[in-house]
């Protein structure tokens, strides 16, 4: 690994420890050159993931995109970092087993069905977004 301050390839692992409920690793690491320290993280990722959108193009799974949309939509509530980290783990697992290709629909209901009973104002905003909502009777509609 690469210290980012120099940029010198030769960096020892100083610790590692188990995040995410076993799902990320975090390494410190320092440079042997210029001693800098910083972390790393290693998590599973599922690289064959392929996003079909509305207009059937296709796409990689992008796991920072899901989570900007999904922090955006939780700003200012109790929830956390880490619990949207989980949400996207227990996303993500789920989708390993059926198949490599999974519409962006498909990924916006699954997150909706996953901040509806623990994320009601998140749920409410990023419905709003997903859903294309244009007035006041769709809020209602949505809320019930």
């Amino acid at each position: 690994m690469k210290c980012w301050k120099c940029k010198n390839a030769d960096t020892k692992v100083v610790d590692s420890r188990i995040i995410d409920n076993g799902q990320t690793i975090r390494r410190r690491r320092e440079c042997e050159f210029c001693g800098f320290r910083f972390s790393t993280f290693e998590r599973i990722g599922i690289t064959d993931l392929m996003v079909i959108k509305k207009d059937w193009s296709k796409e990689m799974f992008d796991r920072s995109k899901l989570k900007k949309a999904i922090l955006l939509s939780a700003a200012k509530t109790d929830s956390t970092t880490e619990a949207i980290d989980d949400l996207l783990n227990t996303l993500e697992i789920q989708r390993q087993s059926q198949g490599n290709e999974i519409s962006s629909k498909q990924i916006g209901d699954d997150v909706l069905e996953a901040l509806k009973n623990d994320y009601p104002v998140a749920y409410v905003r990023f419905a709003s977004v997903y859903k294309s909502f244009e007035s006041l009777e769709d809020f209602k509609n949505l809320i019930g």
